[in-house]
């Protein structure tokens, strides 16, 4: 529980700051991304409530998936936004005043619960055996 909670606060985070517009959460990225990664975090939710351990795994793996996915959308989206300027140096200086931030972090923090997840042995009971009365 403690992961998904993690992740669920962590797509509220900042995660890029843009210079004029400031900083964006995973709705500010891409509003179908965040709706992606919040169906990934209910997913979570369901198996740490039903205790699926294979299905938080799936959702940790996922999420680290969405998350490569977005790091790299971001990374060429700045590339490309300012691809209107023909010098290839004032490209990398704009593209680089596009910033990540540190809500990455809180995500991958609780990704890292889900999917080192294990299933829980049941504890056995030792059968009480009574006394003989002498």
């Amino acid at each position: 529980m403690i992961g998904v909670l993690l992740m669920a606060v962590g797509g509220m985070c900042p995660l890029v700051h843009v210079p004029i517009i400031g900083n964006w959460n995973y709705f500010g990225i891409d509003q179908s991304l965040g709706i992606i990664f919040y169906v990934i975090v209910v997913l979570a939710f369901l198996g740490a409530f039903l205790n699926k351990t294979g299905l938080l795994r799936f959702c940790g793996w996922a999420a680290i998936a969405l998350v490569i996915l977005t790091l790299a959308a971001v990374w060429f989206k700045s590339h490309d936004y300012f691809s209107f300027i023909h010098f290839k140096k004032l490209i990398n200086l704009a593209s680089g005043m596009v910033k990540y931030k540190w809500g990455w972090f809180v995500i991958l923090a609780g990704v890292l619960p889900l999917i080192t997840v294990r299933k829980t042995v049941p504890v056995q009971q030792i059968p009480v055996v009574p006394l003989s009365e002498a």
